[in-house]
């Protein structure tokens, strides 16, 4: 059982590098891909207060972050979106979002953001990929990534899933909500999401900030838990 306050190997490949308990209790879980040919790819960068420790613990794991090549931002929240200016401007990596959140993060929006509920000043961050597409599938060293367009948390939420090794991955992120209307969350788009989700069949899921589940029906079942949950 790995420590959950320091970072750790998920899976083959796939490490958690931060976390509200391990980074700062403002921030999601930030997920490091090693793509194999020297090339890293990071799922969301935290609410931008630990950006430093990210990158400490991304090298002691034994990783070089001049080799990042993408930082894929599954949706606009300022807990997932913080650090992204930051990782951009000192590794040269392409940010990727989809289009319908992209221009809240590159304005530097603070209410859409939650930035302005969280008490943090949100960087303005150039966004390289505007996704809008249903599935936009990119290759990063050995592995294809496939970015879903998964609505319902923000209008422009993505989900990412990945192949390796006989086990899917997928960075479902905050498939937990919450759904607030007034950031722009929608119950039906949410629930056809989830369904979407639950139909890959993922092996594993690396959830926006309640940790890690295996295997398939454990997944399943947690996805369905909450469809339930927000059903009521």
């Amino acid at each position: 059982m790995p420590d959950l306050n320091k970072p750790y190997k998920v899976y083959h490949g796939v490490y958690l590098i931060g976390s509200s308990s391990i980074t700062h209790s403002a921030d999601c879980s930030v997920y490091l891909v090693d793509c194999e040919k020297e090339e890293l790819v990071l799922i969301d960068s935290g609410a931008g207060l630990s950006y430093t420790l990210l990158v400490k613990n991304a090298e002691l794991l034994g990783f070089d972050l001049t080799n990042l090549k993408a930082l894929i931002l599954t949706h606009k929240h300022i807990d997932h979106i913080g650090a992204a200016a930051k990782f951009r401007k000192n590794f040269y990596c392409q940010v990727i979002a989809h289009e319908l959140d992209a221009k809240n993060i590159e304005e530097g929006e603070q209410f859409l953001t939650g930035a302005q509920a969280y008490g943090v000043k949100l960087e303005p961050c150039p966004v390289d990929m505007k996704l809008n597409q249903p599935e936009t599938k990119l290759t990063f060293g050995k592995l294809e990534f496939h970015l879903l367009w998964t609505p319902g948390h923000t209008p422009g939420g993505i989900s990412v899933f990945v192949d390796i090794k006989g086990k899917r991955v997928l960075f479902g992120q905050d498939i937990h909500g919450p759904l607030i209307p007034e950031w722009g969350a929608n119950l039906e788009q949410y629930r056809e999401s989830m369904q979407k989700l639950i139909s890959l069949k993922p092996d594993i899921l690396c959830e926006g900030h309640f940790g890690v589940y295996e295997p398939a029906d454990k997944v399943r079942k947690y996805i369905e838990e909450y469809i339930r949950q927000y059903s009521r």
